[in-house]
């Protein structure tokens, strides 16, 4: 929990997840967490925080106190495959936001949410919103996605 929140601090953001809700689920589904700690000479310098569902892993909380080349990568996501191949889930989703992980061959997927407004005229300015970011995140995964390093083949499976 240091971790998450040192790191949080150093960016200026704001820790959502407490310490209680850490040690809550380490009692109650300590199954369900993956957690890959990295140390250095003996003491904790990262760790990255992970839920484990019945097909696929959810990630990932990251925190660190020390920057180490390439560290982030390693425990973020090449472990997070790792356990997914060696524990045979079908798919590693490892949060949102991040170029840096196309180039690792996380394609970009878009996500929906359902919200309800009490006050109904709020539905008409926020539709419009919701309208114009949908052709800007639809231009920016078009965008995203030609980069993504896997080889495209046509329908009869032959390579381009």
């Amino acid at each position: 929990h240091q971790l998450y929140e040192d790191t949080f601090d150093r960016k200026g953001g704001m820790p959502t997840l407490s310490l209680a809700f850490f040690l809550a689920l380490a009692e109650q589904a300590p199954e369900s967490v993956l957690l890959v700690l990295a140390d250095y000479e003996g003491e904790p310098v990262a760790a990255a925080f992970n839920l484990v569902g019945s097909d696929a892993l959810y990630g990932r909380h990251w925190g660190c106190r020390e920057q180490f080349h390439s560290l982030h990568f390693e425990a973020c996501y090449y472990q997070g495959i790792d356990y997914c191949i060696e524990h045979g889930l079908e798919r590693f989703e490892p949060g949102t936001q991040g170029e840096h992980k196309v180039s690792r061959g996380f394609a970009p997927q878009s996500t929906w949410s359902a919200h309800w407004l009490r006050q109904p005229e709020f539905f008409s300015a926020i539709s419009d919103y919701l309208d114009e970011e949908a052709r800007h995140v639809d231009t920016y995964m078009d965008a995203v996605g030609e980069r993504i390093p896997f080889k495209r083949g046509d329908a009869q499976g032959s390579d381009e």
